[in-house]
């Protein structure tokens, strides 16, 4: 194997050597080839290894979604560090101790990046500091700002191993406290392997970027299109109002996004019959994907696969996909949620049951092979996720799911995600599939409130109209004992999004417990 096969980067170099002159990537009306792109990268990463003596481990890429950040994104993968991307928009102080557990010696910064700096970097005053933009506006800022010259730009990217750390994730959301992943070139180079395998993507594609970059699913979309020589496009909020339109003029072929989107894009009327003529992958990843949302998707993209993809950060962006099929995903699926299929070739999985027993049939999924980190960043956090079994080690993932015949694996919900309400388990997973039966419902969410007399059932739901209570009870004590029926029914205007696009069931929970704690 060539050196750099195994090297991240080395997914940008196929594609310039397929489509130099094409655009790698599309953000607010600008475009970036990819012979642009990789001339620029090797300048400021030889630039940037300058300033620092010679070595970089790990480079923060502080920018906002846009060609800027993946410019950053690349100059660090050059210069042989590690990426860790991170949010502009995210408290400073979190921001802070993400640098601090990755070891960030360098910063590339667009602008409003630019302006956390001095709280950023108080008492590092000789962090490396790298404009983001060709041409940014003089301004004063903190670290030691790095002057990008052509004497020392690079002839290639530096080599790597497949140990050495490509990027760190962080896996919590915009509060609490992170949780540092990093992944390895190895780790990378496997999932591409699959994916080239299993996708035709091209030049001629054009992907969506709905992701934000501290999202691991962004990097499917920005190393598979960069694998192909085709297209990123950042998908801007103001472009759900009219998706179909915003789709076709940008030529749009492949889609990913989590679930929540397809409600959005509903509402606002663009998921009529035939409406996403361009498509031809539709991808989904991040929370559970429902057989009706899907349905609905697949008859406005006619012409698309429909896919949902699963996979938690730590084995690095996904490991199953299940291909939608209208005849038997269905069937296959529980709770009217589609399978998340097998696993992909190379990886072994093991089911535990509640006891920490192997079980062929229902349990915990813990996944091992070529895709797993190996660690977290702060050895503390690896109890209770890493797991020492048969000679070998296993990410557990924390959810349950079941092995159905034909070797897929079908997604029950998360361990945590059970109640006890009166003496009785509940699966909310159930729940929420009863109540989005109900007449008139379009998204309900059930979440367990604290309260004195211990936990209650509240339900949150999207509809054109209120949905009288007594409804839902009679549903629902179809499924469940009459004693743990909900009694709290909450029609909200929307279900609110957490960082990454899910549902954010932890504001949800907060609602509901001061709903239920009074006045």
């Amino acid at each position: 194997m060539d050196v750099a096969d195994h090297a991240l980067y080395a997914r940008f170099l196929r594609g310039l050597a397929r489509a130099p002159e094409r655009p790698a990537a599309r953000a607010d009306g600008q475009t970036v080839t990819y012979a642009e792109a990789h001339r620029t990268a090797l300048l400021r990463a030889g630039s940037l290894l300058h300033a620092a003596g010679g070595e970089l481990q790990a480079v923060g890429v502080l920018a906002a979604k846009g060609i800027p950040a993946y410019q950053g994104i690349l100059t660090a993968l050059c210069a042989g560090a590690a990426v860790v991307p991170l949010r502009p928009d995210f408290p400073a102080a979190r921001t802070a101790e993400m640098m601090r557990a990755a070891g960030v010696t360098a910063v590339i910064a667009d602008a409003e990046g630019r302006r956390l700096l001095p709280e950023l970097l108080a008492g590092l005053p000789d962090t490396a500091v790298l404009a983001a933009e060709d041409h940014p506006a003089p301004e004063h800022t903190a670290g030691r700002p790095v002057t990008v010259d052509e004497r020392h730009a690079l002839v290639a990217p530096r080599p790597v191993d497949p140990d050495d750390t490509a990027y760190v994730l962080f896996t919590s959301g915009s509060t609490g406290r992170p949780k540092g992943v990093p992944l390895s070139h190895g780790n990378f180079a496997h999932y591409f392997q699959v994916l080239d395998t299993r996708y035709d993507f091209t030049p001629e594609d054009v992907f969506t970027q709905t992701f934000d970059l501290n999202f691991d699913c962004s990097l499917f979309d920005l190393f598979s299109a960069w694998g192909a020589g085709a297209s990123v496009t950042v998908l801007p909020p103001h472009a759900y109002r009219d998706l179909p339109a915003h789709l076709t003029e940008q030529g749009v072929t492949v889609w990913f996004s989590t679930p929540s989107s397809i409600a959005l894009v509903r509402r606002l009327g663009g998921l009529r019959p035939g409406s996403l003529p361009t498509l031809r992958w539709s991808l989904f990843a991040g929370e559970a994907l429902k057989c009706s949302d899907t349905e609905e998707w697949q008859h406005a993209a006619p012409a698309s696969f429909v896919e949902n993809l699963y996979g938690p950060t730590e084995l690095t962006v996904t490991v199953t996909a299940h291909r939608w099929s209208p005849q038997t995903s269905p069937v296959v699926g529980a709770n009217g949620v589609v399978p998340i299929g097998p696993l992909h070739k190379g990886l072994d999985h093991v089911l535990l049951d509640p006891d920490g027993r192997p079980d062929p049939a229902v349990g915990e999924l813990c996944v091992t092979g070529p895709q797993m980190a190996s660690r977290y960043l702060d050895p503390a956090d690896d109890h209770g996720r890493f797991l020492d079994h048969d000679g070998r080690r296993w990410y557990r993932t924390g959810d349950r799911v079941r092995l159905a015949p034909g070797g897929d694996l079908v997604y029950l919900g998360r361990m945590d995600a059970q109640v006890q309400v009166q003496g009785w388990r509940v699966e909310l997973a159930e729940v929420d599939h009863a109540l989005q039966l109900c007449e008139g419902v379009d998204e309900a969410v059930t979440v367990g409130a604290t309260t004195a007399a211990g936990i209650e059932l509240v339900v949150f739901y999207t509809a054109p109209a209120p949905v009288p209570p007594a409804r839902f009870a009679a549903l629902l004590r179809t499924t469940l004992p009459d004693g743990v029926v909900p009694r709290h029914y909450h029609r909200i205007a929307e279900l609110p999004l957490n960082s990454n696009r899910k549902t954010d069931r932890r504001a949800l929970t907060a609602r509901a417990d001061e709903l239920l704690a009074g006045p």
